[in-house]
């Protein structure tokens, strides 16, 4: 385990994430377990210094969690985590909560992303529920070497919901977590004038 440790004891990187995202973007402990060892496309990269959780299809990668431990923020090795995913040659996906202005982290991390060449998926309409049934919003950040159009990304979107968000939702949670057709909508483009 590479956990850092708190107090002596050792912290694993579900509870690294667990203490820093929010409630509604947390996936069950076995969930996240099951996917690690059941599904031969999810990885963990965990060190002292950040915890990854991610994605590798043919075309993209999903990035699920990634965190930079507070001592290690700063430093650049959210960067070389970024940079090291890039390197894969795929189009790069991940979700990022909207700019909270009670939440100071939430507009950094936006910035984080945009500095390491990541474009907000702006024509994506991406809306989760909670297990209390609240709507909460998420936004799509995506980088690629390629062009491509946001109906492309919103394909990419897609996969991930189906293979990473739902994956045994029911067995888990009772109900289908993020179906595609339901939490992901493309809007029309913005009129030039």
């Amino acid at each position: 385990m590479c956990g850092r440790s708190k107090g002596g004891e050792q912290v694993n990187y579900y509870d690294r994430l667990n203490d820093y995202f929010p409630e509604q973007e947390m996936k069950d402990r076995d969930q996240l377990s099951d996917l690690i060892k059941e599904k031969d496309f999810y990885f963990k990269d965990e060190t002292e210094d950040y915890v990854l959780m991610y994605a590798e299809f043919s075309s993209f990668l999903f990035v699920d969690y990634i965190l930079v431990d507070e001592r290690a923020r700063g430093k650049g090795v959210g960067s070389k985590v970024i940079e090291k995913l890039k390197n894969k040659g795929k189009t790069i996906l991940l979700e990022v909560e909207p700019i909270d202005k009670q939440d100071e982290d939430t507009k950094k991390r936006i910035q984080f992303y945009e500095r390491n060449g990541f474009v907000k998926a702006d024509r994506i309409k991406y809306q989760r529920e909670d297990d209390d049934g609240n709507q909460f919003d998420m936004i799509i950040y995506y980088w690629t070497p390629v062009e491509l159009t946001q109906e492309e990304v919103m394909d990419k979107m897609a996969k991930a919901c189906e293979e990473i968000h739902n994956f045994r939702t029911k067995k888990y949670y009772g109900r289908v977590l993020a179906d595609p057709d339901e939490v992901l909508e493309l809007k029309e483009p913005a009129v030039q004038s």
